[in-house]
């Protein structure tokens, strides 16, 4: 995706999402005998979800200082995808058969195959930092005869081009009007950050510390979730009368549903931290020197304190960060507590959880790096905190065969383990003020030179009067 763009990678995902449920269909019209297809379509499937899914977060560098906002939206959609399957019981229920929602769905996805066919650009689309507005003028000679002397006198035409792109793109090609006549060289590129120090920065890496504790406590609490509100129905023993078995699972079926709509919460609480990663950049400046794009002025009068881009998007994501830990913590000790109906407040926390921490970390990602490695740097994490994830398997055993499916140990463990969290947001808060006393330093020269320079124009005013009388 950073090397070709996304649309590509979008058309193969929908392709492959489209043929999976197709094969997943083609095994349901006979089970017995095409029962290893769905082996092959649980891979199309997966990866062309992923790849429909990580396309999808390309769309928010679109809407500029809004760009987290929207990226939160999107993830926000997508992690409250699982409420759809409650409706698709129903329908299965009501009496439609599953080879025919699996036909409906694989048509669903030749729509998406077709909207980015005709609608997606060939480019990827460019960050708001990184946009560059070109401007290309070409002048050429024209001769022409006069109608009635027929003296001949040669004219200019002048071609004109303009493009919307990113930086660096066909800048070896590109010449201002001045340049080009005269035949000078462009101006030289900009220094090229490799993917190399993205991956080993230390944001990154403590990015994968918070994101696979925190896709590991997720995760853990999904799988677990059922033994865990059985546990607090029938305490755990190990000869359960009949009537408290089926309470237990008359529970645990309706939280399960419970737990399965609050999903949809995802949609609604992403935009939040998106609103969080976004908050004040519009008022922000690039380096010192530059005007803001906003009125200075603040309400009482006095001149707005100067913000910088990139120092705003740090303090943004400690915020971000800070606030989603907190939730994590008050997640973890609500799934200490022995209570049923406290567990509504612990699905309401975990939806939180799970979709703020994926905008955070998209957000400081898309914030800090360049666009060209967003995709390897979230692929990669992705990816890492997924391998940790299949640590809820021996976490999960642990708990029920050694502990009889009491939970309240491996949760202390990992509320614990959540602590670790606040590390990042740690490191943010340190890069941050480093940054704050380089432009701190940046505007004392700035000052000095301007300083310098109004005594000079000064020193040549009193001169040239003096000379003059």
């Amino acid at each position: 995706m950073d090397k070709f763009g996304p649309r590509p990678l979008r058309l193969v995902g929908s392709a492959s999402f489209a043929l999976s449920c197709a094969l997943m269909a083609l095994a349901a019209y006979d089970p017995l005998a095409l029962a290893p297809i769905i082996f092959l379509a649980l891979s199309f499937n997966g990866f062309g979800g992923i790849c429909i899914t990580f396309t999808s977060l390309t769309l928010p560098n679109m809407f500029g200082n809004l760009r987290s906002t929207f990226m939160a939206l999107m993830i926000g959609s997508y992690a409250s995808s699982a409420v759809t399957f409650p409706g698709v019981k129903l329908i299965y229920e009501a009496g439609t058969s599953f080879l025919a929602i699996m036909l409906a769905w694989s048509c669903f996805a030749c729509l998406i195959f077709v909207n980015c066919l005709v609608n997606w650009p060939i480019e990827s689309f460019p960050a708001p930092e990184e946009v560059t507005y070109t401007k290309k003028i070409k002048l050429s000679g024209l001769a022409l005869d006069h109608k009635v002397t027929g003296d001949r006198f040669y004219t200019h035409v002048a071609t004109v081009g303009q493009r919307l792109s990113q930086k660096g793109d066909n800048e070896k090609n590109t010449f201002s009007s001045t340049e080009e006549i005269h035949g000078k060289e462009p101006a030289p590129q900009e220094k090229v950050v490799p993917f190399r120090r993205s991956v080993f920065s230390p944001i990154f890496l403590w990015s994968l510390i918070t994101m696979g504790m925190t896709q590991l406590r997720v995760i853990f609490y999904m799988a677990a979730m059922n033994k865990m509100l059985e546990f607090l129905v029938t305490g755990g023993g190990e000869h359960v009368p009949e009537d408290l078995q089926k309470e237990a699972d008359d529970t645990v079926s309706f939280y399960s549903s419970i737990f399965g709509v609050m999903q949809l919460l995802c949609l609604f609480t992403c935009p939040l931290i998106g609103y969080v990663m976004d908050w004040r950049l519009k008022e922000c400046v690039d380096a010192p020197g530059d005007v803001p794009d906003v009125d200075g002025v603040a309400g009482d009068g006095f001149p707005k304190k100067r913000r910088y881009r990139k120092i705003q998007k740090l303090t943004n994501a400690i915020r971000a960060f800070v606030f989603t830990n907190i939730l994590v913590i008050l997640f973890g000790i609500t799934c200490l507590v022995k209570n049923l109906p406290l567990q509504f407040l612990t699905f309401i926390l975990h939806t939180m959880v799970r979709g703020f921490f994926h905008s955070a970390c998209g957000g400081l990602y898309a914030a800090v790096y360049p666009s060209k490695h967003f995709g390897t740097l979230t692929g990669l994490q992705s990816l890492i905190s997924a391998v940790f994830a299949l640590l809820q398997q021996p976490l999960f055993m642990a708990m029920v065969e050694p502990l009889h499916g009491d939970p309240f140990w491996v949760n202390l463990g990992l509320l614990i383990f959540s602590l670790f969290g606040f590390l990042l947001p740690g490191y943010l808060f340190y890069y941050r003020r480093k940054l704050t006393r380089e432009m701190a330093g940046k505007e004392a020269l700035l000052a000095d030179g301007a300083h310098i320079k109004l005594q000079e124009a000064e020193a040549n005013g009193t001169l040239t009067t003096d000379n003059t009388a």
